[in-house]
């Protein structure tokens, strides 16, 4: 599905952490750069999955307002929602980006990956930062996702390319691996070789 972008110009970025396995060997396997954009999902309060927006790299908030209005979320849940996530994307830059400045993105291809798309808080929030920057075009590659949330992202995306699409009132990510974890920073930072 990206066999074009092979030995391009084109940069492949991550959504840590399990967007970096995945990644990697896309950037691998196409000769491309590597690199890491943190976004974390806002969690509704009992939870550590499932989320109602997110925070990206650039400090940028996306909130899903129905969602909001459906889980009655106060004003004080949300910005505790939203400070933990702020949190969580500062730390993964320190740690996974080291001060480092992303990349030249301006006119280039960018392949945006993540290991699945459920809702698409992340992804969504990732593609306005990303859009900022004035890329040529953004690509979102995933292994799976489920169909509704991919149809919101593609509108969002100039392509996406998924392998496996499913459908259903309930899908996680993890339902799509036969093996699924989550990888804790250092095991990131191992892939990324920093």
């Amino acid at each position: 599905m990206l066999e074009r972008y092979r030995g391009s110009e084109a940069l492949v970025l991550a959504i840590p952490s399990g967007g970096v396995p995945v990644a990697a060997e896309i950037a691998k396997s196409l000769g491309l750069t590597l690199d890491v954009v943190p976004v974390s999902k806002v969690l509704l309060p009992w939870t550590t999955e499932s989320g109602y927006g997110a925070v990206a790299f650039d400090g940028s908030v996306w909130i899903d307002d129905e969602a909001r209005s459906r889980w009655n979320l106060t004003r004080e849940q949300m910005d505790q929602g939203i400070n933990e996530a702020r949190v969580k994307v500062a730390r993964r830059n320190f740690r996974l980006r080291g001060g480092r400045a992303l990349p030249a993105v301006a006119d280039r291809p960018v392949i945006l990956v993540d290991d699945g798309i459920a809702a698409g808080s992340t992804m969504r929030t990732a593609i306005a930062a990303l859009r900022k920057l004035k890329p040529s075009e953004i690509v979102v590659a995933v292994p799976t996702a489920h169909r509704e949330a991919l149809d919101a992202i593609a509108r969002l995306a100039d392509q996406v390319c998924c392998a496996n699409v499913r459908g259903g009132f309930s899908f996680a990510v993890a339902d799509a691996y036969e093996i699924w974890r989550d990888l804790s920073e250092d095991e990131v930072a191992a892939v990324l070789g920093i």
